[in-house]
């Protein structure tokens, strides 16, 4: 992953690193090895470290770390050590960066795209309410929104929010048990669900890339969430074209979320996959272009 970074020569580096578990004596050792990769920056960069000597998890570390970023610096593009980037993948989110820093209605540039391939020849991304944490980016004005503790998510049911997101009973029975689980638990390994239930209650956008600029390297026996040999593990990168195409609207397209979400769905097992249940990935954007097209024209 420091070599990706490398191809991209950033002026300022900020490496965050949680401490070794209680009980385990080779944690010591590997925690030092990961640091000591850092020393291999040999290009002209500013690099700070935010290093915790006690082990505070997948969950508590990623959350404070990334707290840590947002009080140090405007934005920031985040990545995971078992994510590999694609070479565009930097410029695309420098790009979006400035371009939507002033955008209330963005909360999240993403680099996963969970369907592999989603051109169209009007933009080169996506707004959606979905977005993965593997590869990303934000700014202070978004992240500030993050609430480790899920405090509103009482209200959130109340008001039933999520049945009025997702009219699908699956789909809505599927984010209740995943944001209730982290709720009840306080789980101490998860983060990145808070961020999307912030995103959500603040009528955030997350932005995708039309093609998959990261991969997530880090499914194996030994990970904490990503086991095996998953649907969605060492994902194919490649491209994106520039100069980018940015979309003439910023709107939320629920067909492509639908797709999306139903991909979850047969993926995680909670819809068997059947001809009625599946969208056309081609009929899809063959109607959403031509609807697309038809409203550029008028512009």
């Amino acid at each position: 992953m420091l070599e990706a970074i490398a191809q991209s020569r950033p002026e300022k580096l900020l490496v965050i690193a949680d401490g070794p578990r209680p009980g385990r004596p080779d944690d010591v050792e590997k925690c030092q090895a990961a640091r000591e990769v850092i020393r291999r920056v040999d290009w002209n960069c500013e690099v700070l470290t935010n290093y915790s000597d006690t082990n505070l998890g997948c969950g508590l570390r990623p959350a404070t770390g990334i707290s840590w970023v947002f009080d140090t610096v405007e934005e920031a593009i985040i990545l995971e050590d078992d994510c590999l980037p694609h070479s565009t993948f930097f410029p695309y989110c420098e790009e979006l960066l400035r371009l939507y820093s002033q955008d209330e209605r963005v909360m999240m540039i993403g680099g996963v795209n969970f369907l592999n391939e989603l051109k169209s020849p009007i933009q080169s991304y996506h707004f959606s309410r979905f977005g993965s944490s593997w590869g990303w980016a934000s700014w202070r004005r978004a992240w500030r929104h993050f609430d480790y503790k899920m405090k509103l998510w009482p209200t959130v049911v109340e008001s039933k929010i999520i049945e009025q997101m997702f009219p699908d009973p699956v789909h809505c029975r599927y984010w209740q048990e995943k944001f209730q689980h982290v709720y009840d638990s306080n789980a101490d390994d998860i983060w990145d669900y808070q961020w999307l239930l912030a995103c959500w209650i603040n009528s955030g956008f997350r932005v995708f890339p039309e093609i998959n600029l990261v991969s997530n390297i880090g499914f194996r026996e030994d990970a904490t969430h990503t086991f095996g040999d998953g649907a969605f593990a060492n994902m194919p990168t490649n491209g994106i074209e520039f100069p980018l195409k940015h979309p003439p609207f910023v709107f939320h397209c629920a067909e492509t979320d639908h797709l999306i979400q139903e991909n979850f769905c047969v993926t995680e097992g909670w819809r068997n996959p059947t001809g009625q249940d599946q969208f056309s990935i081609r009929q899809l954007w063959r109607r959403l272009n031509n609807r697309l097209a038809e409203k550029f024209s008028q512009i």
